[in-house]
């Protein structure tokens, strides 16, 4: 059988530079290889299908698991993993010192529905005294005007409006129009730090190593989808690709430990390397389901309890059934 032409668009992490040029090649497939970042290959996969599999807003995709028909297939590879800690930002004359006082307030965020907003919401919810509903929601472009959410059908108790059509988020909340901002991408606004627009925790390490203490959860923002009628002609490509990222992925993990000289241009990688496994394990980008549900299982319960699931989805609903378990010896 002749290898099948596959195309992936995806940001070209470290974790996937041997699927880029080559070095390792999904078995059965002949890819080409698009190096593209967010949010441009979920939009365009989500809008037009352009791709046969691309990267995507978990939160996005979640959206689409209960759609019939079903667009998407996942596999349980997650490019992008982040602590969101440090994407809340705040007016400094606002009188915002502490989570707790966003209560009431008024609050941006380029989309409510967005993955970094959700794992945001969620964390001050479960953590900090600050219910989803006790804010008043602002969406709209960070930089740019003219961006437009979705319509959702959310809760009665949820307040989420529109900026205005030449507004955007970081300029508001740098002349106070709006007190606070979730948001993935740094404002320009926030420039070093100094000025009017800060951080609500200015030092967000160690409140990011201390929640991962607390709970285990390295949230997780990006998944791997196959557009649906893909996976149906060749099911076996969701494992083939799979073994192909775990291997790409293993790769670039070991380069982050190599002495000889430093792959990347962080004068103490190693040290980092180090400390970042004897606080979060061997693998702290792990792909696959086990090991990851209980991440999974946050943020699903996030999604539901801020009206964006009709129901709760469980995390083994998310992805391609060949991809739950290896073949073992």
């Amino acid at each position: 059988m002749a290898d099948i032409p596959i195309s992936l668009a995806c940001w070209d992490y470290d974790r996937m530079l041997a699927l880029k040029d080559g070095s390792v090649k999904p078995e059965g497939v002949q890819l080409t290889f698009l190096p593209v970042m967010m949010p441009e290959p979920a939009f365009r996969m989500l809008h037009y299908g352009e791709f046969h599999a691309a990267e995507m807003s978990l939160s996005w995709y979640t959206r689409t698991v209960l759609a019939a028909p079903r667009p998407f297939i996942a596999i349980p590879v997650y490019p992008s993993r982040m602590f969101r800690h440090s994407s809340v930002y705040v007016n400094a004359s606002s009188g915002i010192r502490e989570p707790g006082d966003l209560v009431g307030r008024r609050v941006g965020c380029p989309e409510y529905q967005m993955t970094a907003a959700v794992w945001v919401k969620g964390i001050l919810a479960d953590r900090h005294g600050v219910p989803v509903d006790s804010v008043e929601y602002f969406t709209g472009g960070l930089e740019q005007p003219g961006r437009h959410e979705t319509p959702m059908s959310l809760p009665a108790s949820i307040s989420v409006s529109s900026i205005g059509p030449d507004k955007t988020l970081s300029a508001m909340l740098e002349a106070g129009e709006i007190d606070a901002l979730y948001t993935a991408h740094q404002p320009s606004s926030f420039g070093d730090g100094t000025g009017p627009v800060r951080r609500l925790w200015p030092e967000s390490g160690p409140v990011e190593r201390q929640y991962f203490a607390d709970t285990g959860i390295f949230p997780i923002m990006h998944v791997i989808v196959i557009r649906w009628d893909t996976y149906v002609a060749n099911r076996w490509l969701a494992t083939s690709l799979l073994k192909a990222f775990e291997e790409a992925k293993r790769r670039a993990q070991a380069a982050l430990y190599e002495t000889t000289a430093l792959k990347y241009m962080l004068p103490f990688l190693t040290e980092w390397a180090e400390s970042s496994r004897q606080l979060m394990g061997d693998d702290p980008f792990s792909y696959g389901l086990r090991g990851n549900e209980q991440t999974l299982a946050t943020f699903l319960r996030y999604s539901f309890e801020q009206g964006l699931c009709e129901r709760l989805i469980e995390p083994g609903e998310l992805f391609a059934a060949e991809t739950m378990e290896a073949a073992r010896i």
